[in-house]
């Protein structure tokens, strides 16, 4: 699966721990920054990697520090689905109810471990359809054109 990565630097060592986790997987990943854990700005890397996602039709995994700020940047814009998980249920849901394309986690406030089986536990899930489709389709038309 391609999947879109990318953190600002209080999540640096995270994604990168991450990253290769998901290449291990098997995943075909694409990095869209930051490569340092230099201050940067995070609205910068969230909006590279949701404009990917939702041209690609793919997935992407955003950190942060709290997972906060890259989870309101991306949901600025149509067709992007992003959610703050804090748990494994939290990213099961997130697919289950909401087909999330983008998964948001804090690097300051999970562990390494807690990320990678919160990542684990969205990659696993599936979207149920059904009385969820409507509302997935609603709020796929709000937002900026990427």
């Amino acid at each position: 699966m391609k999947i879109f990565i990318g953190c600002d630097h209080a999540a640096f060592e995270e994604k990168e721990i991450l990253k290769k986790h998901l290449i291990e997987l098997g995943h075909n990943i694409e990095d869209v920054g930051t490569h340092e854990n230099s201050r940067c700005d995070y609205p910068d890397y969230a909006t590279a990697l949701t404009k990917g996602v939702v041209k690609d039709g793919a997935k992407g995994v955003l950190l942060c520090g709290s997972g906060i700020g890259v989870s309101m940047v991306a949901n600025r814009y149509k067709g992007s689905r992003a959610a703050l998980c804090r748990s494994e249920l939290d990213a099961r849901l997130s697919i289950e109810h909401n087909n999330a394309n983008i998964l948001c986690v804090g690097a300051r406030i999970n562990t390494m471990d807690e990320i990678v089986k919160i990542t684990e536990a969205w990659l696993a899930a599936e979207f149920q359809e059904g009385r969820h489709s409507d509302r997935v389709a609603m709020f796929n038309e709000i937002g900026e054109d990427v």
